[in-house]
């Protein structure tokens, strides 16, 4: 707990008041944040956030093309499914289930590779992954990294703001910061390497995947679809990398207690099940603030789960070794019901419930 409070680079405007409580900055202090590390020219240690952002003024050219050159109907269909569906499934499959919280083993490199670079690479794995093991333990307190309470920019712009790690971390900090990203197979700096460029991954190893990725994909949809293709997807991509940046604001019922009974039962936190994320990208928020490390979180019958039926097919064919899933735990300590595979039936009193 001690180093994930010191694990992330603090913001100019700190994460705690002087009473303790967050630090509520100002819009104008958050931009001035934000453009600040941005400036690579100040210090090339802010190359990630950076690149991260970038990527999207990169993508931007793709949208446009499509808009005022290639649109059709099929065109936006395609747009929409890929940039909602596609790529929000693929984040929580990879970036949110696996890098951060391992809920599934690969049985080897090329599935763990395959699935890293299913869609088109945009949010590189440090920033969401270290970041998002803080958010856990700090859900909605001082030093959360997308603290809803701080208010829209204070979660839109968090990954530059909030989310890089610390640059003055001590050797033996810094080697624990690296086994948090061990099994995700991405390469790490050494520690004079990480002192040189303030990251755990480097630019050219980085801005290298990320070129091949996108040019393995563009190829692959031009002779789908020919340009036409290639541009509503590469743009829609764009779309999607900002549209993300809005979920923790809303996911944590914008700095308010949104909670309902019977739908959200964590009580340690803010975050709340919405339908929309729940369908297009598997992210039941609430159930996944209860168990973080499971597989599925879609748990109820209505809850669908799109990222956890990829991780069970690979799973089926042998491709994914184990998963944990949380669904029996969450019927038995929620909802008095203990489930198989075949049947629903109301529990004894928990004192002497029989599970599996």
């Amino acid at each position: 707990m001690a180093f994930l409070n010191t694990v992330l680079e603090p913001p100019a405007y700190g994460w705690k008041d002087q009473f303790g409580e967050l630090s509520k900055p100002t819009n104008g202090q958050i931009l001035k944040e934000f453009f600040s590390r941005l400036n690579v020219f100040k210090s090339k240690k802010n190359w990630l956030s950076f690149l991260s952002w970038m990527l999207i003024v990169f993508l931007t050219p793709f949208l446009g093309l499509f808009i005022f050159k290639y649109f059709s109907i099929t065109g936006l269909v395609v747009a929409f499914v890929y940039s909602m569906i596609i790529m929000g499934t693929h984040g929580t499959i990879w970036h949110h289930r696996y890098c951060t919280h391992g809920a599934y083993k690969f049985k080897n490199n090329f599935w763990r590779f395959v699935t890293q670079n299913l869609t088109l690479k945009i949010i590189p794995e440090e920033i969401y992954a270290v970041s998002h093991h803080v958010h856990h333990a700090l859900s909605d307190q001082p030093g959360d990294p997308y603290n809803a309470q701080g208010g829209f920019l204070y979660c839109f712009l968090a990954d530059v703001n909030h989310q890089p790690i610390n640059r003055s971390m001590s050797e033996k900090d810094y080697a624990k910061c690296v086994n948090l990203m061990k099994h995700t197979g991405v390469t790490t700096n050494s520690y004079k390497q990480y002192q040189k460029w303030g990251t755990l991954v480097s630019p050219l190893r980085t801005i290298t995947g990320i070129i091949l990725n996108w040019g393995f994909w563009f190829a692959a949809f031009y002779l789908m679809g020919g340009p036409a293709l290639a541009c509503a997807v590469f743009g829609s991509a764009g779309i999607w990398a900002v549209g993300v940046r809005t979920f923790n604001f809303e996911g944590h019922g914008k700095g308010e207690d949104k909670r309902r009974e019977g739908v959200d039962y964590n009580r340690n936190d803010m975050s709340i099940n919405q339908i929309w994320p729940g369908y297009v990208a598997g992210e039941w928020h609430n159930n996944h603030h209860l168990y973080p490390k499971s597989a599925r979180s879609g748990f109820k019958p209505y809850q669908v789960d799109m990222a956890f039926y990829y991780i069970k097919f690979l799973s089926i064919i042998g491709a994914v070794s184990s998963y944990r899933d949380s669904k029996k735990e969450f019927y038995a300590d929620h909802c008095k019901v203990v489930i198989d595979d075949k049947q629903e039936y109301v529990s004894p009193p928990k004192s002497v419930l029989v599970t599996d």
